[in-house]
């Protein structure tokens, strides 16, 4: 079962909350911070959270998608890999 995109959301932002984030910026983290404008998603950051979307939320994101624009916010990351999931249950 596809989780929805709030729920994709919600999760995202408790990983990248709970593994990359000091206690004292935990309050102003939401879905629209920047995350490579800001230093959160660096080069390995970036690798475990493709595994951490790959592995609890069941979504592989191609090579192809990992760029600056899809990986902006949690916004963008969010609506990436719903449109991945729709894609991939299309075409079942």
């Amino acid at each position: 079962m596809m989780l929805s995109p709030d729920e994709i959301s919600e999760r995202i932002v408790a990983d990248i909350r709970d593994k990359y984030l000091e206690d004292d910026s935990l309050d102003e983290f939401s879905a629209s911070t920047p995350l490579i404008e800001l230093g959160i998603l660096n080069s390995l950051n970036m690798i475990k959270l493709l595994g951490f979307i790959r592995d609890d939320i069941g979504v592989a994101v191609p090579a192809r998608e990992i760029n600056v624009k899809n990986f902006k916010d949690v916004r963008s990351i969010t609506a990436l890999v719903c449109g991945i999931a729709e894609l991939a249950n299309s075409a079942k």
